[in-house]
């Protein structure tokens, strides 16, 4: 179970990077923040649920606030990124849909390993790991490739290194 609390910093931090790549406001990625804690809060219980019908009503809170979530990064945070300018929304687009195509996949995973218990614990666990690669490592390299876009971008001016 110390994968929930790893997904609580990592998603947390992913959530704030792509409201700040999209560069909407403190207040709706706090929003996105929060219902990203409430989904994991709700994985984590229906994972440690024994009876049944309480396993599969936190899965569907969990459902509930992923999509939350997803609502953020597909429409909240996407048109404040369009806002920015087209070199911003495009290298925003990318991140946000290789974030929304992997971070529905987690619930798929859950739902046949902890849910239905037919995936074994070793293929949890390299499931988890293959889609923490690619939502962490590869999202980063791809924000990160978009450096100068960010750089360049209209709050640019402002900056001032020391």
């Amino acid at each position: 179970y110390a994968h929930y609390a790893d997904w609580l910093v990592s998603t947390t931090l992913i959530v704030v990077l792509l409201g700040q790549v999209a560069g909407a406001g403190m207040d709706v990625i706090f929003g996105a923040v929060g219902a990203n804690v409430i989904y994991l809060f709700s994985s984590y219980m229906g994972s440690v649920s024994v009876v049944t019908t309480v396993k599969w009503f936190w899965f569907l809170i969990a459902l509930a606030a992923l999509f939350g979530v997803i609502v953020h990064f597909a429409q909240v945070f996407k048109t404040a990124a369009d806002s920015k300018g087209p070199e911003i929304a495009a290298l925003y687009g990318k991140a946000a849909w290789l974030s929304i195509l992997v971070w529905i996949c987690y619930p798929v995973v859950w739902l046949f390993s902890e849910g239905f218990a037919s995936f074994s614990v070793s293929f949890e666990v390299c499931a988890y790991a293959i889609l923490d690669i690619i939502s962490k490592v590869v999202l980063c390299f791809m924000v990160m490739s978009g450096d100068a876009v960010l750089a360049n971008g209209p709050s640019s001016q402002s900056r001032e290194y020391v």
